[in-house]
């Protein structure tokens, strides 16, 4: 027994040094963990206050822009922007434009069955397939959206970063559950874009009201249009046939249209026929896998030759020829003067002038200053009615700085009131009168010529147009064509056969290059479709350069 006491109210050992300051240093730190978390639980809802939309401006990059609007918009699950995969590289397509390279980085070298596996769901997530411009994220020059639904938000979100986007050229929206409404809201989104979108292509969407010809609408820039597999029918190709031409509107910009894979029959056919009479902008057309017969075949040839006005063509066509008679006489300067003469007179028996007095007026002779000054008085009157006027030409250049003069002087000077035999008022007018002409030739060549001002000819009392010879490819595969559809394509394909051999050096459209009729309700071996071949095989200019290309190589040998 040692002879040591403990003190009274002591544990008989003494605790350790060290075990004492480790069990502070716990308590520290759990009074430090509860700190911490109060603190990551008082962060989150800084951060989750509202974020307005239309505060965010858009850099340019699609990635960010459309991240960043979704997450302010409240949409958290959004599909990610990614590159479109092409034939000769392997792709991740849940993966963003940023990830794509860690992934390349992180990917094991042997292939391993659970990626792949993976890979092949991944396949069908909700994302935006982009085609970039010199690999710059900047430069989106092509949008994919493949498979999932796009809605109102997403559409709205798309309103907001697609216009920062200066090099779109295109925007492909395949199956993506598109409605009557959300198509408006597309539609209504393409004028914010930038001016180099030239290509839509809607395929797989069907709609109820087919509003499909809103997209080529007068104020529309689309050049190439794909409507395909979107049940079609023959009202939706009478609004697409209005849209392509009316006797007063007529589509300038659309350069190809396919609608492919519709429920198009002949009274549609007709009605795209239709609009193809007076259309001059339109060089492609696919209207095959469709429901068109032998009347809707021989509507489309009837176009693509020589065909009859109708009375009220007749009449649209003579009143423009009117109106272009009343525009030359207008610019012509000897009409203009005579023109003007005949108003000064008329104006002047309105105000009780005498011819006399008029007379007095137009004389080159020069008057003295005192009596012209006498005079002045007398005439204010006329002067006055000259100046409210409007049947002045632009030979009156005079007349128009002496009725500037009044409104900044308040008084006429003699000189400038007879339109005589000063030099410098002659040189004037010659200076407007060429900067007018310039003017007028370069508004003449940059404006379109209706079709209804074309050359005619007449016949037993008829007006006939020469036909469509603007449109170089039509398509009408897998339709319900016979023979007898045949016969008016063949007619057709002669009649621009025998124009382009008669007048080889002219100037202007050719007519058809390409022609496909196949699989129809005919037998290959048909004469009419044989001729029909062998006659567009000779305008096939991809032909044409296979036996120049082959020249060249054996010139090479």
């Amino acid at each position: 027994m040692s002879g040591e006491t403990s003190a009274p109210g002591t544990s008989p050992r003494a605790p350790r040094p060290g075990t004492q300051k480790s069990s502070g240093a716990m308590t520290k730190k759990g009074e430090r963990g509860t700190k911490e978390r109060q603190a990551t639980n008082l962060q989150p809802a800084a951060e989750e206050e509202p974020k307005n939309p239309e505060e965010y401006q858009c850099c340019g990059i699609l990635e960010t822009d459309f991240a960043e609007l979704c997450a302010r918009s409240g949409y958290m699950d959004f599909p990610k922007v990614v590159l479109r995969p092409r034939a000769h590289q392997t792709f991740v397509p849940s993966a963003s434009i940023s990830e794509k390279a860690a992934l390349d980085e992180q990917r094991p070298s042997g292939s391993c069955s659970v990626n792949s596996l993976e890979s092949k769901y991944v396949f069908f997530r909700p994302t935006i397939q982009v085609e970039l411009e010199q690999e710059d994220p900047k430069l989106v020059k092509e949008i994919f959206i493949r498979g999932w639904k796009v809605e109102d938000r997403i559409l709205g979100i798309f309103s907001k970063c697609l216009p920062s986007l200066s090099q779109l050229q295109a925007i492909n929206l395949w199956k993506v559950g598109l409605t009557d409404k959300t198509l408006s809201t597309f539609i209504a989104l393409l004028p914010l874009c930038s001016p180099t979108l030239r290509k839509v292509s809607l395929e797989g969407n069907p709609v109820p009201e087919q509003s499909y010809h809103k997209l080529m609408g007068p104020d529309s820039t689309i050049a190439h249009l794909s409507l395909r597999n979107n049940n079609i029918d023959d009202q939706g190709a009478l609004l697409l046939g209005q849209a392509l031409s009316t006797l007063h509107s007529c589509n300038k910009t659309l350069i190809s249209l396919n609608l492919g894979f519709n429920h198009i029959g002949d009274e549609g056919a007709g009605y795209i026929a239709d609009g193809l009479r007076l259309n001059r902008s339109l060089l492609w057309l696919s209207l095959a896998h469709n429901r068109i017969q032998d009347k809707g075949a021989l509507k489309l040839a009837e176009v693509l030759r020589p065909f009859e006005l109708t009375h009220t063509e007749v009449v649209e066509r003579r009143r423009l020829l009117l109106e272009k008679g009343t525009q030359e006489r207008l610019r012509s300067p000897s009409a203009s003067r005579h023109g003007d003469l005949k108003t000064e007179r008329d104006k002047a028996q309105i105000v009780g002038v005498s011819s006399a007095a008029l007379s007095d007026k137009m004389s080159p002779i020069k008057a003295p200053k005192s009596l012209g000054k006498k005079k002045e008085k007398s005439g204010e009157v006329v002067k006055k009615e000259e100046k409210s006027g409007s049947g002045q030409s632009p030979t009156q250049g005079t007349l128009k700085k002496e009725d500037a003069s009044k409104a900044g002087k308040g008084k006429v000077s003699v000189p400038e009131q007879k339109p005589a035999k000063g030099k410098g008022a002659k040189t004037g007018n010659k200076e407007k009168r060429i900067i007018l002409l310039e003017s007028e030739l370069i508004s003449e060549t940059t404006e379109m010529v209706n079709p209804l001002l074309e050359p005619v000819a007449h016949q037993d009392g008829k007006v006939y147009m020469p036909g469509n010879r603007v449109l170089l490819h039509l398509n009408l595969l897998r339709n319900r064509i016979t023979e007898a559809g045949l016969e008016g394509f063949l007619a057709s394909v002669q009649y621009q056969v025998h124009l382009s051999r008669s007048t080889p050096t002219s100037k202007g459209p050719t007519g058809l290059l390409w022609l496909s009729l196949a699989k129809n309700y005919f037998s290959p071996q048909c004469p009419a479709y044989t001729i029909i071949q062998e006659l567009m095989k000779a305008r096939d200019p991809i032909n044409k350069a296979k036996p120049r290309e082959e020249e060249n190589v054996a010139l090479a040998v």
